[in-house]
């Protein structure tokens, strides 16, 4: 037999122990399996979320799929190691199987994948993005939808390196509903660089900005507050006073002492007419008094 064909054969195998698994431990959140081949036998190790649903009581669900892998594979001296994982939510083919899981149950696909693409982005992931086909909602002929969060590599050594995938299959009513997941875990080094340097820049533009708004804000009060002083100088007050005290003194020298003496009398005189007038008017009014009294004595003796 060429080698080409015993490569061939291997994967062959490995590929139907991956799918034999898959079926008997999807109840434990199944995502993949490491087939290692050493001098002393052959050793599958079992990734799952959760672990003791594999392992079973004392470990008899363990011993059980060993046989029966041996049985149908012709591994020898086979040893299964079960590993958990720690966050499902950055398992591809965990968050493939819940879609596929939640599309058995009846609930509408647009809802259950931007649950999903929420969830993953939650859990640290950079981007993901979730592939559907198959006759969705039930329609008659079959359609693709994709929905997309973040940053995902399709092609080169990030896709191959950074990028999870994983595949799940539905089976609806219409027909089986085909689901792709992909998963980019953690950012590449020359993008996380590249974007630190455009951070940098932005917070220096930033500073550059906020240091020139504040330069224009002490500008516009310097401005407010010459424009202040400029109105109200203490020199010109200085002046103002000196100037009120010049013109009482132009005042008091136009005014001669003669005209002084005739205004003074002018002042006095009217000051005697006033109470003349005051001193007349009193008996005008003692004689009113008067008037009025008789006509009340008038209206009595009407009335008697």
């Amino acid at each position: 037999m060429a080698i080409e064909k015993t490569f061939v054969k291997e994967g062959v195998k490995e590929s139907e122990v991956e799918s034999f698994l898959k079926r008997e431990f999807k109840r434990a959140g199944y995502s993949h399996t490491e087939i290692h081949r050493t001098p002393v036998g052959t050793r599958i190790v079992v990734y799952a979320n959760k672990p003791g649903l594999v392992i079973g009581r004392s470990g008899r669900r363990v011993n059980e799929i060993t046989e029966e892998i041996k049985k149908k594979f012709d591994f020898e001296n086979l040893m299964i190691d079960v590993r958990e994982v720690r966050d499902p939510m950055l398992d591809a083919n965990i968050v493939s199987d819940r879609v596929a899981a939640a599309l058995e149950r009846g609930i509408n696909y647009k809802r259950v994948c931007n649950f999903y693409l929420d969830k993953v982005t939650e859990a640290g992931a950079v981007g993901i993005q979730i592939n559907v086909a198959g006759k969705l909602a039930g329609a008659e002929r079959s359609r693709y939808q994709k929905f997309h969060k973040g940053f995902v590599a399709h092609s080169g050594d990030y896709s191959e390196r950074l990028v999870d995938k994983g595949y799940a299959q539905a089976m609806l009513k219409p027909g089986i509903v085909g689901i792709q997941v992909k998963i980019m875990r953690q950012m590449p080094r020359e993008v996380e660089k590249k974007l630190e340097e455009r951070a940098e820049e932005k917070t220096e533009e930033k500073v550059v900005e906020a240091e020139g708004k504040a330069g224009e804000v002490e500008g516009k009060e310097g401005e407010v507050k010459e424009a202040a002083e400029a109105k109200i100088k203490p020199e010109e007050v200085g002046e103002a006073i000196e100037t009120g005290k010049e013109v009482e003194k132009a005042v008091e020298v136009e005014i001669e002492p003669e005209k002084k003496v005739k205004i003074e009398e002018k002042i006095v005189e009217a000051g005697d007419e006033s109470e003349e007038s005051v001193g007349e008017k009193k008996p005008a009014k003692k004689a009113r008094k008067r008037r009025s009294k008789k006509t009340d004595s008038v209206k009595q003796e009407s009335k008697g």
